[in-house]
């Protein structure tokens, strides 16, 4: 069962990532008078313009959050089975509360992308064009891995049979409530880094992948989480000083 749970979360990592190469081949061999691209006023986007960047966004956040979640659905699941409980059942419910929270996350997302094409921060091809806008994100993102509420979110997110000996509730309704919970302790932790997509451009299939294996380093790596935090925090200040200063 623990290997079906499995192949079935790689399968829609894999299809997450199909979908995202496949707009990006669309986007890079297409003529821009072929395309559908964000409208750059606000008040020109319609229902499909919020539903196509949100679902873009959703995507996106399924396709570079699940990976780093499978660690803690095994040990979900694997508890289901010591205790004789429909381990597929609930822990389906509980991978779809986890992602609930970042597909509401993604809504957030979206109107940030509205606002920024609206402010002209980002290209028609969703790549950034304010230098500022990229280095105070990730200023942001570095000093936000210097802070106690990362730290604290981190030290659940590795540790997954210590979240669910302390969260462990019983029953469909448990398990959903147990995947919002992860969730939101996921998305506590890593929340700035995914902002760093409108620094390195909306569709960028390389900051994608390195932001993926960062978040699954970060959770797995046996450090203590403040080290990390610190380490990766001096990285993105270090590079959003060089996009500030770029000859220092």
């Amino acid at each position: 069962m623990g290997r079906f749970i499995v192949a079935n979360v790689l399968a829609v990592i894999f299809a997450a990532w199909g979908y995202l190469f496949y707009q990006h081949e669309q986007m890079a061999s297409q003529p821009m008078s072929g395309m559908w691209m964000p409208p750059a006023t606000l008040s020109a986007w319609n229902l499909l313009d919020f539903a196509l960047v949100y679902f873009m966004w959703a995507v996106m956040m399924a396709a570079m959050m699940l990976p780093s979640a499978i660690p803690m659905i095994l040990a979900f699941g694997r508890v289901c089975r010591q205790q004789n409980k429909p381990s597929y059942q609930l822990t389906g419910l509980f991978i779809l509360a986890y992602l609930v929270i970042w597909l509401l996350f993604s809504c957030a997302l979206t109107l940030l992308q509205w606002q920024m094409h609206g402010l002209a921060w980002l290209s028609p091809m969703m790549d950034n064009q304010n230098p500022a806008l990229a280095a105070g994100i990730l200023f942001l993102a570095g000093f936000y891995q210097f802070t106690p509420i990362k730290n604290a979110c981190l030290t659940y997110c590795k540790t997954p049979v210590g979240f669910l000996l302390t969260e462990w509730q019983e029953g469909a309704a448990g398990a959903f409530k147990m995947g919002l919970k992860h969730g939101a302790y996921c998305l506590g932790c890593c929340w700035a880094q995914m902002l760093i997509m409108f620094a390195v451009g909306v569709m960028n299939l390389l900051g994608m992948a390195l932001l993926t294996l960062l978040v699954i380093s970060e959770k797995s790596m046996p450090l203590q989480s403040k080290f990390i935090c610190k380490a990766v925090g001096v990285a993105f200040l270090a590079w959003g000083v060089f996009l500030i200063y770029p000859a220092f």
